[in-house]
């Protein structure tokens, strides 16, 4: 017998906090992606765009799937501001904290964007609508302060600009 032999991987793991729907979208994620080099963040990433999310239940799953140990996984997860591991509300708004967007008046942007919705970064305003992250350059600096809301960017956003987008994401639901 070659010395070479292949690691055995232990049974599955039943990960009983993951909802079945969510299992089968992490295994999903896993089935299609393990095998490129480098899978963990494919998979992670994949996992986030069909839950919204990486559920903290869901990294024994990867792990178990990728032969990774739990730490490496959380390690990768914790280290990418990408990656979320709660639920967001139905619209993202990203405000850029880059230094371009400061010079031209993100602070004041942000003081009244966690003022008007009444969250921080990372937080989801209670009626389950907008969830607020920062972003740390949207390459939109020449028409700054800017931000992106679902994946569409804004530039010259202002108070009353901002206050315009959450008013038609709110009334979007």
């Amino acid at each position: 017998m070659s010395s070479a032999a292949l690691p055995i991987r232990p049974m599955p793991l039943k990960a009983p906090g993951l909802p079945p729907a969510q299992r089968q979208a992490v295994q999903a994620a896993l089935a299609r992606l393990q095998d490129l080099p480098g899978a963990l963040l494919p998979v992670l990433h994949a996992v986030q765009e069909a839950l919204g999310y990486v559920p903290p239940d869901a990294v024994p799953l990867i792990a178990h799937g990728l032969n990774l140990s739990r730490a490496e996984v959380h390690g990768v997860i914790s280290f990418y501001h990408h990656f979320r591991t709660r639920p967001v509300g139905r619209h993202v708004l990203r405000l850029c904290r880059a230094e371009a967007c400061q010079a031209r008046g993100a602070a004041a942007l942000e003081a009244h964007a966690r003022a008007r919705l009444g969250i921080d970064f990372h937080d989801t305003t209670a009626d389950g609508a907008l969830t607020l992250e920062p972003a740390y350059c949207l390459g939109n600096c020449a028409l700054s302060p800017a931000l992106l809301l679902d994946e569409e960017l804004h530039g010259r956003v202002d108070a009353a600009a901002f206050d315009a987008l959450v008013d038609a994401a709110r009334s979007d639901a």
